[in-house]
């Protein structure tokens, strides 16, 4: 089995561009991948169109250890979130195909099954204005959906510092959403690495009392002694990871005993390649998973397929019930969260069991949507932009 043609396709959100990848077989099958890539899915696209020419086209998709070995090393230049977002994409179409060619699921491969359910929590679900009955009213219907534990920042447009003003609103969001759902369901609240060490430790402190399962991202990830300070400064966990796109460069933070839940994206550090190495890393210093996971449909399945066999994953992050629910129609065989319990059902179909629905993505083509954080109402979600111009429309038409 050999690949010989690389496909991708973009679809369109408000507030993200999906970008899905078809690896091509000479027999005839079609392994898939996909990745959010966060504001830079024409740079994406660039970057797996070059790297497949050198790497892909002609190879064994078996031949996963070799492809993650070649991006790195005969690349010479650093890695970063480009470069492993689009290996991400053809580690995990090459997952797909071995799962198809030897008939098993995927988690087969990674180790066989270890859980039947995977937890998830929602994300993506409070989208209005920063009005904490409103938000709270938001968070029962989560609740209502079979969700155990949902994420949410509170904190609005802020960066580096946060008034108390606006502390104080955030504390009335929290604790209106923590009275809405109970003692018993995960808060996981939200810092989007908005803050200085000294901000996230105030904000940390003021937080406690509503109980967060973690807080996430308190600091910018290069900020390693501002995580010290943070931890020095609240009991509670903290979570990071998501935009650390090298298993090495979580060294300092496993042994300095900074990081309690890894984030780790599966779509932006090399696949399931680089993140099985993570995990199994993260479960030597007694240290969980939780990856970040803002994918669509495919990507959603193939973290599902992790999680399955992966001893220390606490939980799965899953936006799809509430932003744009309507990305589970692009494929065949979206995973779905049963609301009798929150979890994931273990997969059954061979590889990755999605297949894209052509016809469903030409519905929905490219927004060029700018993902603005800092931009006041971000949390709308509705940040679509259209192309500077005709020219840069004709060539994200022609690219996607």
């Amino acid at each position: 089995m050999k690949i010989t043609e690389v496909a991708t396709v973009v679809v369109g959100t408000p507030w993200r561009e999906l970008t899905f990848v078809e690896l091509v077989t000479d027999d005839g099958r079609r392994g898939l991948g996909e990745a959010r890539m966060l504001n830079k899915t024409d740079t994406l696209l660039a970057c797996i169109e070059e790297m497949s020419r050198r790497y892909v086209i002609g190879s064994d998709p078996f031949d996963v250890q070799r492809l993650a070995w070649s991006f790195s090393w005969e690349e010479y230049g650093r890695a970063g979130e480009v470069t492993q977002t689009a290996l991400a994409t053809i580690d995990m179409a090459c997952h797909d195909l071995i799962g198809q060619h030897l008939g098993v699921p995927v988690y087969q491969l990674l180790g066989g099954r270890f859980r039947e359910r995977t937890p998830a929590y929602a994300n993506g679900w409070y989208q209005g204005d920063r009005d904490p009955a409103v938000i709270a009213r938001m968070a029962a219907e989560v609740v209502a959906r079979g969700y155990r534990g949902l994420k949410i920042d509170p904190f609005g447009a802020a960066t580096a510092e946060l008034p108390s003003a606006q502390l104080r609103m955030a504390c009335d969001i929290l604790g209106a959403v923590r009275e809405a759902v109970g003692p018993d369901v995960e808060l996981m609240v939200e810092m989007h690495g908005r803050f200085t060490a000294a901000t996230a430790a105030r904000v940390a402190r003021a937080i406690e009392e509503f109980d967060p399962a973690w807080i996430e991202e308190p600091v910018p990830p290069y900020d390693v002694p501002g995580l010290r300070q943070v931890r020095a400064a609240t009991s509670i966990p903290i979570a990071t990871g998501e935009r650390v796109h090298a298993v090495p460069e979580f060294r300092e933070l496993l042994e300095r005993g900074v990081v309690d839940i890894v984030q780790a994206d599966l779509t932006h550090i090399g696949g399931f390649t680089g993140l099985r190495k993570l995990a199994g890393w993260a479960e030597s210093y007694n240290v969980l998973i939780a990856p970040h996971n803002v994918c669509g449909p495919v990507g959603t399945a193939a973290n599902v397929h992790l999680a399955a066999a992966t001893p220390n994953h606490k939980v799965l992050e899953h936006f799809n019930d509430f932003a744009d629910p309507w990305v589970k129609d692009l494929v065949q065989g979206a995973p779905a969260v049963d609301p009798a319990d929150g979890c994931f059902a273990l997969p059954t179909a061979p590889g990755l069991g999605v297949r894209l629905d052509h016809e469903a993505c030409a519905r929905h083509p490219r927004t060029n949507a700018h993902f603005n954080l800092v931009r006041d109402g971000w949390e709308r979600r509705d940040s679509a932009r259209a192309p500077l111009n005709a020219a840069a429309a004709a060539s994200s038409a022609r690219r996607s």
